[in-house]
C-alpha cells in the first residue's frame, strides 16, 4: 500500500491544534513572537510563511513542543501541549531543518535502528521490518534501501527524515524548511507527499518561504518581521486580504507598513477567539517506547555499526595509537627500568608518557561523539530517548578500543624492553590504571562534546585540556613543590593519579632506593611522597573521575535539552 492509495479505514483522525496568545522573547530581550492565535483543523496541510526574522522557526518550535514560548498556550485536541507533552511525544512528527539521520549508515539500516529505539520493546523483529518496509514503500524510497543516506539527494534525504517520523504512525506532522536548498521539481514531490499525509489525516504544518509551496496547502500564516501575525486563512482569502495579484506580491505589499501596523491591521478583522477550550478527551493514548536496556542495547549497536562503515574514523581510532606506540619506542631506549643500573629519568618520562597516551586517546575519542550528533539527540529525546542510554552506549562502544590501545602499549613496551619484567599481577594493575584512566578522559571527552555547540570548538578544547594535564600531572613538577594553587588543581588531574599508580605498580621506589644511580634517592627526594599510596587507591580516585565526568555529562545534556523544551 501506498500512500495515495490509502483506503479510508486507513484514514487517521489528524490533530486539532489552537493557538492562544503565543509569545516570546530571545537573549537580547527582542520580542520574536507577538501574542499570535490561530487555528488548525485535522487533516489540514498549513504553511507558515514569511521572509527572514519573521519568527517561523519559533513559531513551529512553539507548536510541535520544541521550545515553548514565554506566555500563552498551545492545544491539542483541547488539551494543554506543555502539560502534556509526553502524551502526546508518540504521536507526534518533528522534522527539524538539520538532517536527523546518520550519514554513514544504509537508509534501511537508519530507519531500522529508530524503529527499536521508538516502538515498544515488545514489537517483534518481524513487526519492525514491516514498518520499516511500509515508510519505505510509501516514501517512494523502497529501491534506496541499501543506498548510505550520505549518499542520498537532497529530497531523498528530506524524505528519509520524514520516514524515520512515519514509523511510530504520528497524528500531527511539524516540518521546519523542508523544501529548503531542493529545487522545485523535487520540492513540489516533497510537499505531494505532505498531502497525501494530510489526506489520510494526518495534520500537517510547515515552514517555508518558497511562495510555490503554498500550492497544496489548505491554509496559510502569514507573519511579518518579529513575529506579527498578519493573515490566517486560504491562499485565496490572502491574495484578497491583500489585494494582490500574485501570492509573492504580498512580501512587497508587507513592506508598506511596519510589522506592527500589519499585525494591528490583522487582528481588527478577526472576531475574538472562544478562551473556552474544550476538555476533550485527548486522541492520543500515551505510547510506551522502549525500555532503558532497550534503547542503551541499540544506540551500542547503532553507534559500533556507524564507526565501522565510516573507514576513515576506524582507521584513525586504530591507526593513530600504533603510531604514538611506536614513537615511544623509537623515543625511549630498553633497559631503564634495570634494577641495578636504572635510568631515573627516563623511568619518570616512560611512566608518565604511558598515562597522558591513555589520557590522550580516552579525550579525543569522545570529544566529537556528542556535538557530531547534536540535532540527532534533541530529536530522539523528544520522543523519549534517554539520554544516560546514549551517552552509556557511547562508552560501551569506545572503551574496548581504549583497552586494546591500553594493551597494544604494553605488550609492545615490554617486548621491546622499554618496560620492566614483572609478575601478571603487576601487568593486570597496569593495564587496570590505564584503561580506568582512559575512561575518566573518555568522559571528560563527552562532557566536553555536549557542552560545546560546534564540532570546532570541540577541536580548540583539545589543547585547553591537554595542557593542564601535562603541568599539572606531577611527573614535569612534583606536586609538592607546585604552588598551593597548582597542586589543587593537581588532584583534579586523572593523568597525575594515573602517572603515580603506574610508579607503585612498577615498584619504581624500591628500583630507584636500591639501584646504582646516583640520581635514584635525591629524585626520590624531590618527589615526595608520590607513588605511596595502594594501587586500589589510584583505581578509585581514577574510577570517580570516570563516574563523575560521566554524571557531568549527562547533567550537560539534560540541560540542554530542557533548555530546548522551555
Amino acid at each position: 500500500m501506498t500512500l495515495a492509495q490509502a483506503s479510508p479505514a486507513d484514514v487517521r483522525r489528524g490533530v486539532e491544534i489552537a493557538v492562544r496568545s503565543l509569545r516570546r522573547s530571545v537573549a537580547d530581550g527582542r520580542c520574536v513572537l507577538h501574542d499570535v492565535s490561530f487555528s488548525v483543523r485535522p487533516g489540514e496541510v498549513v504553511a507558515i510563511v514569511g521572509g527572514s526574522g519573521a519568527g517561523k522557526t519559533s513559531l513551529l518550535e512553539a507548536l510541535a513542543g520544541v521550545r515553548p514560548a514565554d506566555s500563552g498556550s498551545v492545544f491539542f485536541d483541547g488539551s494543554d501541549l506543555a502539560a502534556n507533552l509526553d502524551a502526546f511525544r508518540g504521536v507526534l512528527g518533528y522534522v527539524p531543518q538539520d538532517d536527523i539521520i546518520h550519514a554513514e549508515l544504509p537508509l534501511q539500516r537508519t530507519l531500522h535502528y529508530a524503529a527499536r529505539l521508538r516502538l515498544p520493546s515488545s514489537t517483534s523483529r518481524s513487526e519492525i521490518g514491516s514498518a520499516v518496509a511500509r515508510v519505505l514503500r510509501e516514501l517512494d524510497l523502497a529501491d534506496r534501501a541499501e543506498v548510505r543516506v550520505g549518499a542520498l539527494s537532497g529530497g531523498q534525504r528530506k524524505r528519509a527524515s520524514i520516514a524515520v517520523e512515519l514509523l511510530t504512525d504520528p497524528h500531527v506532522f511539524f516540518l521546519d524548511e523542508p523544501t529548503s536548498g531542493l529545487d522545485p521539481s523535487t520540492g513540489a514531490e516533497l510537499l505531494r507527499v505532505l498531502r497525501t499525509l494530510a489526506d489520510r489525516g494526518a495534520t500537517v504544518v510547515f515552514t517555508t518561504h518558497a511562495v510555490q509551496d503554498l500550492a497544496r496547502c489548505d491554509r496559510v500564516v502569514f507573519l511579518a518581521r518579529d513575529g506579527y501575525l498578519t493573515f490566517h486563512g486560504t491562499p485565496a482569502e490572502a491574495m484578497t486580504y491583500f489585494e494582490v495579484e500574485r501570492v509573492e506580491q504580498i512580501y512587497e505589499r508587507l513592506a508598506e507598513s511596519t510589522p506592527e501596523e500589519w499585525g494591528r491591521r490583522f487582528a481588527d478583522t478577526v472576531p475574538p477567539e472562544d478562551e473556552q477550550i474544550s476538555n476533550a478527551s485527548m486522541t492520543a493514548a500515551r505510547r510506551r517506547g522502549a525500555s532503558f536496556g532497550r534503547q542503551w542495547l541499540v544506540l551500542s549497536q547503532r553507534t559500533f555499526e556507524t564507526l565501522a562503515r565510516n573507514r576513515l574514523t576506524l582507521a584513525i581510532l586504530i591507526g593513530s595509537p600504533v603510531m604514538v606506540v611506536a614513537m615511544f619506542a623509537v623515543l625511549f631506549r630498553p633497559n631503564a627500568f634495570d634494577r641495578v643500573h636504572p635510568s631515573p629519568n627516563a623511568m619518570v618520562m616512560i611512566g608518565f608518557w604511558i598515562a597522558f597516551g591513555a589520557f590522550f586517546f580516552g579525550l579525543t575519542y569522545g570529544l566529537l561523539q556528542v556535538v557530531s550528533e547534536r540535532a540527532i539527540i534533541r530529536r530522539e529525546n523528544l520522543v523519549g530517548q534517554r539520554l544516560s542510554a546514549y551517552l552509556l552506549s557511547k562508552v560501551t562502544v569506545l572503551i574496548p578500543f581504549l583497552l586494546l590501545v591500553v594493551v597494544l602499549m604494553l605488550a609492545v613496551l615490554r617486548g621491546l624492553n622499554r618496560l620492566p619484567a614483572g609478575s601478571s599481577t603487576t601487568y593486570l594493575s597496569l593495564g587496570a590504571l590505564l584503561v580506568l584512566e582512559s575512561a575518566a578522559a573518555l568522559t571528560l571527552g563527552l562532557l566536553a562534546s555536549a557542552a560545546v555547540s560546534h564540532p570546532s570548538q570541540a577541536t580548540l578544547a583539545l589543547p585547553m585540556l591537554c595542557f593542564p594535564a601535562v603541568l599539572f600531572s606531577g611527573a614535569i613538577l612534583p606536586v609538592h613543590v607546585m604552588a598551593a594553587a597548582g597542586a589543587a588543581i593537581s588532584t583534579a588531574i586523572p593523568v597525575r593519579w594515573a602517572f603515580e599508580g603506574i610508579g607503585h605498580a612498577l615498584g619504581a621506589r624500591e628500583i630507584l632506593l636500591h639501584g646504582n644511580s646516583p640520581l635514584g634517592r635525591p629524585l626520590i627526594q624531590s618527589y615526595g611522597n608520590a607513588g605511596t599510596a595502594s594501587t586500589g587507591t589510584y583505581l578509585a580516585y581514577l574510577g570517580l573521575f570516570a563516574a563523575v565526568f560521566f554524571a557531568g555529562a549527562w547533567g550537560v545534556l539534560v540541560r540542554g535539552c530542557r533548555r530546548n523544551t522551555r
